[in-house]
Order: C-alpha cells, then structure tokens, then sequence
C-alpha cells in the first residue's frame, strides 16, 4: 500500500533543517518524486493521475504530463530519451520527452497497477514493478526484455545495485533478489518484524541500496528501517548469479 505525501511537495535545507520551497499544482496526494541528473528540473507524480515537472530554483510548473487515467505510483527520470518514465495504477507506463511534454511510448504489458519503477545505473535500460511480475525495458522506446518472476505478493519497490543484482519488496516481508542480465531469481528474504507486530505489518515499502552497493536498507510496516548486508558465507555455487537456462529439447 502507498500513501500519498501531500497536495503539494516541499523542499527542504538538510542542514538548517527546514522547508524552503513549497511547489503547489498536485490536486491529491503526492506520491513519487525525482530529481533529474542534469538539468535543475523536478518531477512529481500521484493521486491526481498527472506528472508535474517544476524548475528547482524558481518553483515554477514547467509541465504537466497527463494521459494515465488513474493514480501514478512512481516517476524514474534520466538524462537521456525517454528523459521522464511514470507507471500508474491503470496497468500502464509511459515514457515521456520532456522537451515537447508528449508521450513518446505507452507500455501495456503488465496485468496490474505498476508500484516502482527504476533507471539502470549504467546501461540504457529500466525495469518496473507490479502485483504481476518484474519487467525490464530497452530504451529508448521501452522494448520489452524480459520478465523477472517468482515473487509472491504485490511489489512496493524495486532496486539495482552496479553488480547487476536488483532487489524487490512487497506486501508479504518477502524480498526477491534477481540476477538483472538473465532473470534468474537466486534469493528470496522473508523479514523479521519488530516484537508485537502484527502479520499485516510485515511489508515492504520501500528498498534502497547504498552507495557501495553492498548494503541493502529497507523501510517496512512495522515502523522500522533495517540494513542489510551481504552473507558472508554466500558463494557463487550457493548463491550463482551466472546462471544460464537448459536447452529444451524439440519434439518433433
């Protein structure tokens, strides 16, 4: 489950601590923010089923991006074409040119509403997440790859580390580790929740990785947020991340 932030977005000063910028437009909940890697630009999206684009410094609206016709969970942003990506509760992704503000590709493939999205750190790729599965794409079009399958609930988060292993959390405290070249799922983590909790407090709602990409933080249910790092123990035949498909043999 996600909850919305606001009707309007706040920047804040980390160091004095305080609200500086206040960014009004949203017309519901604002659930998704991101920033992008070049330009002083801002993109916002949420209940309204609109995305907004706003410059930084002068809390202008830039744009607004309409065309999903429900909730828009998430926003991933890239300096390069498509420069804005959203995925919405109406099954959808769209990719977006920030420049003329128009949809340049309308995704389709998943059954259900798309919770999390995510920009690969080093190649020209995206993945997203939904009730259904995990899909990766190609940009700039967003040719689907492939899916990565074998999570058991509705997918709150999705993330990637440079070592190509991407994480997912959801609804039932089960976090999903794939291999990002193949879709091999190696790992499946179920969390432990604090003394007391309830089982309906035992998700995931959001997953991060560090800088260092070795250490995993979680924000979950129960009011906690854990960090995660690797077994120690793990090795590449315990745990490969090279795995290659059998070859099915034809019947003719």
């Amino acid at each position: 489950m996600h909850y919305p932030l606001s009707l309007f977005y706040l920047g804040w000063d980390l160091e004095q601590n305080k609200a500086i910028r206040n960014y009004h437009g949203h017309l519901n909940g604002v659930y998704s923010v991101a920033v992008h890697p070049v330009h002083d630009i801002l993109v916002t999206a949420g209940r309204d089923a609109v995305a907004r684009v706003w410059d930084i410094r002068t809390k202008a609206a830039i744009r607004v991006l309409s065309g999903h016709t429900a909730t828009v969970f998430d926003v991933a942003v890239q300096g390069n074409d498509p420069q804005i990506i959203t995925g919405s509760q109406d099954h959808t992704i769209r990719c977006w040119d920030l420049i003329t503000g128009k949809t340049t590709s309308v995704l389709t493939h998943h059954k259900k509403g798309i919770r999390s999205l995510l920009v690969h750190p080093t190649e020209y790729t995206f993945a997203s997440g939904a009730a259904d599965n995990v899909k990766v794409w190609k940009c700039p079009e967003g040719q689907f790859l492939r899916n990565l399958s074998g999570h058991n609930s509705i997918i709150n988060s999705i993330a990637v580390n440079r070592d190509n292993v991407l994480v997912a959390g959801g609804d039932s405290g089960t976090i999903s580790l794939w291999d990002w070249k193949t879709g091999y799922k190696f790992q499946s983590i179920q969390t432990i929740g604090q003394p007391g909790s309830l089982d309906s407090e035992l998700g995931i709602y959001k997953v991060v990785f560090d800088r260092t990409g070795s250490r995993m933080i979680t924000g979950e249910a129960d009011k906690s947020i854990k960090i995660w790092k690797e077994d120690d123990n793990a090795t590449p035949e315990s745990h490969p991340i090279d795995w290659k498909p059998t070859k099915k043999r034809k019947n003719y």
